[in-house]
C-alpha cells in the first residue's frame, strides 16, 4: 500500500535512515564493545543501556526502510489547486470569530502542528480535503463544531 508523503518529508526520513546507519549503529557497536571489556554484562548497566538504544535504533531502521519503500512522493508543483487535496496549503477563516488559520496538507509522518503541517488523516484534514476556496467546511471536533471558510488554497507556501 503506498502512502503519500511530500518530497521534503521523504528526504527527512532518508536523512534520518542515513545517520542512524552511519553514526549512531557504528556508537552503540562501539560502545557495546567498551561495556564488554568492562567484565561481568550481569551487573553492567552501560553495557544494557548500549543494548537498548541498539534494539531502538534497529527497530526504528526498520521503520525508516518501510515507510520509505512504501513512500508515494507527491510533488505539490504539480497538484490542482483548485480544490483541497494533500499537498496544498489551505487558509482558513473561523466564520464566528474571524480568527485566521493556515494548514499544510501532509502525510501523518510529516505532520507538526506547530509547524502548520496537518496529516490529511486529521479531523481538520478529513473534513478539508475536496473542498474549494469560498467552501464553509463544518469541523467536528471532540470539543465542538467549528464552521471554517476556506479563503485559499496554494501550493508550496
Amino acid at each position: 500500500m503506498s502512502v503519500p508523503i511530500t518530497k521534503k518529508g521523504y528526504d527527512r526520513l532518508k536523512e534520518e535512515l542515513a545517520r542512524l546507519k552511519k553514526v549512531d549503529r557504528p556508537k552503540v557497536i562501539a560502545d557495546i564493545a567498551e561495556a564488554r571489556s568492562h567484565g561481568d554484562l550481569s551487573e553492567n548497566a552501560e553495557y544494557d543501556a548500549a543494548k537498548q538504544r541498539q534494539g531502538f535504533i534497529e527497530g526504528r531502521i526498520a521503520e525508516l526502510e518501510s515507510k520509505l519503500a512504501d513512500a508515494q512522493v507527491i510533488k505539490p508543483e504539480q497538484l490542482s489547486i483548485e480544490k483541497v487535496v494533500f499537498g496544498t496549503t489551505v487558509h482558513l477563516i473561523r466564520v464566528d470569530t474571524g480568527e485566521e488559520k493556515k494548514y499544510e496538507l501532509v502525510g501523518t509522518e510529516e505532520a507538526d502542528l506547530s509547524q502548520g503541517r496537518i496529516s490529511v488523516q486529521s479531523p481538520i484534514g478529513r473534513f478539508l480535503i475536496g473542498h474549494r476556496v469560498g467552501d464553509i467546511v463544518n469541523v467536528v471536533t471532540p470539543s465542538g463544531s467549528i464552521e471554517y471558510e476556506i479563503v485559499k488554497i496554494a501550493v508550496g507556501e
